[in-house]
């Protein structure tokens, strides 16, 4: 296998980060090689940020791990996944956990359900479609700059199941980064706010955050 100087960089930043078995340390290892190469055939991450992959997509998605363990058996859907993040980097650290993986973009679903498969994550699923479309309950939706939280909220109340299974509250768990104080207005009253640079190093991390809302 073919690991070049970043992608060993990004996942010794992983390791430090979190306790990892032996498959998991394979799994992330592969992420590289496996990236590069359908990245070649179908853009789903910028060019020029593909050296940054450790970094800004998988230590990112990676940033939902330091905010919850969801606990064996939680069902989680990644709405608006890209390429797979956070949904594959999750399913790798929580291999208990089942992962439902959504887009609307039909060649960014190939990739994430090339890369699962590559990995024999048997704990992803993936669907191309809209999140308009979907019926199925999950204890928690998470997603990655999609679109407003008041406007996911909307969308994905109908997902959410009322079995309760985590420490933390069925809900949607979002990545966003940036000035928010005008986005979470509407939900601002029951909105938690995790400061990725609190536990990253990495300046990338300096203005992300995990961001809670109950549902």
């Amino acid at each position: 296998m073919n690991i070049n100087e970043f992608d060993k960089a990004g996942v010794e930043a992983i390791k430090e980060q979190f306790s990892l078995s032996p498959l998991q340390i394979e799994q992330f290892n592969q992420l590289g090689e496996l990236y590069r190469d359908w990245n070649a055939k179908i853009n789903v991450i910028s060019r020029k940020d593909i050296d940054n992959l450790y970094e800004h997509h998988v230590l990112h998605s990676l940033g939902i791990a330091q905010v919850i363990n969801f606990k064996p058996g939680t069902k989680i859907m990644d709405l608006g996944t890209g390429g797979g993040f956070p949904g594959i980097p999750l399913a790798i650290m929580f291999p208990q956990g089942q992962f439902h993986l959504v887009d609307s973009i039909g060649k960014k679903i190939k990739v994430c359900t090339e890369v699962a498969q590559a990995l024999n994550l048997t704990n992803v699923t993936t669907e191309w479609t809209r999140a308009e479309n979907i019926g199925e309950k999950y204890h928690f939706v998470v997603s990655r700059a999609v679109m407003p939280l008041a406007d996911l909220v909307k969308i994905i109340r109908k997902n959410i199941s009322t079995e309760q299974r985590n420490a933390l509250p069925n809900g949607l768990i979002c990545l966003k980064g940036g000035e928010l104080e005008k986005e979470v207005m509407p939900v601002k009253n029951r909105t938690d706010f995790f400061d990725l640079k609190d536990v990253f190093e990495e300046e990338f991390f300096e203005t992300k955050k995990v961001v809670y809302v109950p549902v």
